[in-house]
């Protein structure tokens, strides 16, 4: 995608976001009559699987702007505006992401994830595939055929993030053990690599949970060492989010990660008579800081995708965490009070 943004008569500030709010340009300023050409890359797709199976979609998922046969582009900011737009189909890397409601592209306000913001941190010489769902396990992510979808398009060159953990934990026919963890983390490196891919392993961050002294209580039990160990076995790279998340959490503080979880009184929304007080899924401004957490991981972690991260992210310590004003990020005018699958 090229877009020329700006141009009018008033100065404006322009976000971009494609398909369901997917994070692609942020607040692009241009003065009066001045326009700026932005390249970036959006990664569309289908439920359709090229053998002929589908994608096994949640209701809430019917009609998801990033499942159908379009592309949708958003502008909004302060007086958005745009010239032009020039659409080219091109080959480039693709980092596919599989993970669950903390990485998916959260399609309504105030609920976000890291996954639907880290396109704003790269160029445009390699496209973000978020492919995660809210509610998912590793195990269910096998059996709706979102592996299958993922591993019918992934090529040489590219890389297959995955982060699990949050839902796997949980009691009952969802329940995923730590054996069948490690056994479904390790069967899935070995068909990305047969694919010529990366695999990466993301341990999943930390929910909401401080003790008394305000350090982060550590609730997803055993998952994130065995995905450490499953890492270490298998000599895949590693982005230890669930660390970088605990550093990140406390350096805001109990108040101050209020701002980055969803936490709003009652009718701050439309159609929302009561106070959202979750402590798993994030605001756009603590989605944006596991991002940043993200991209330091890729990084520290020397992979080749280094290269395409954007030169005015030079690097972040998660234990000097961004203040919440520093993302000016306008809100969408899609809102919804129901909490996604997942908690």
């Amino acid at each position: 995608m090229t877009v020329e943004v700006g141009g009018g008569a008033d100065a404006s500030v322009t976000t971009v976001k494609a398909e369901s709010r997917r994070l692609m340009l942020l607040s692009v300023a241009t003065a009066p009559h001045q326009s700026i050409s932005k390249k970036f890359i959006v990664n569309v797709r289908t439920p359709r699987i090229e053998d002929g199976k589908e994608v096994h979609l949640k209701p809430r998922e019917i009609g998801s702007l990033d499942w159908d046969d379009k592309l949708t582009l958003e502008f909004i900011g302060q007086k958005p505006a745009f010239r032009s737009i020039t659409i080219e189909k091109v080959q480039v890397p693709v980092v596919y992401l599989a993970g669950d409601s903390t990485v998916v592209d959260q399609d309504k306000e105030p609920w976000a994830a890291w996954g639907q913001m880290l396109p704003v941190f790269f160029n445009d010489t390699v496209s973000v595939s978020d492919q995660a769902e809210s509610g998912e396990t590793i195990h269910s992510f096998t059996v709706e055929n979102r592996f299958a979808k993922i591993f019918s398009t992934l090529k040489a060159g590219d890389y297959l993030f995955m982060q699990f953990a949050h839902n796997d934990q949980k009691p009952g026919k969802g329940f995923v053990s730590i054996a069948e963890y490690k056994q479904s983390l390790a069967e899935s490196i070995q068909m990305a690599r047969s694919k010529g891919a990366t695999p990466v392993l993301v341990t999943s961050m930390n929910r909401r949970t401080f003790d008394a002294e305000g350090k982060i209580i550590q609730t997803l039990g055993d998952y994130p060492a065995a995905m450490r160990e499953i890492a270490q076995q298998q000599h895949v790279a590693l982005i230890d989010l669930n660390a970088m998340s605990k550093a990140l959490y406390e350096a805001m503080g109990p108040q101050g990660t209020m701002k980055a979880f969803v936490h709003f009184p009652a009718n701050t929304f439309p159609d929302q008579p009561l106070a959202l007080n979750d402590d798993t899924h994030f605001t756009d401004y603590g989605a944006y800081e596991l991002a940043r957490c993200v991209v330091q991981g890729i990084r520290e972690a020397g992979l080749p995708l280094t290269s395409a991260i954007v030169k005015t992210e030079s690097g972040f310590d998660p234990a000097q965490p961004d203040r919440p004003e520093f993302l000016k990020l306008p809100l969408d005018p899609q809102v919804s009070a129901v909490t996604p699958y997942g908690r």
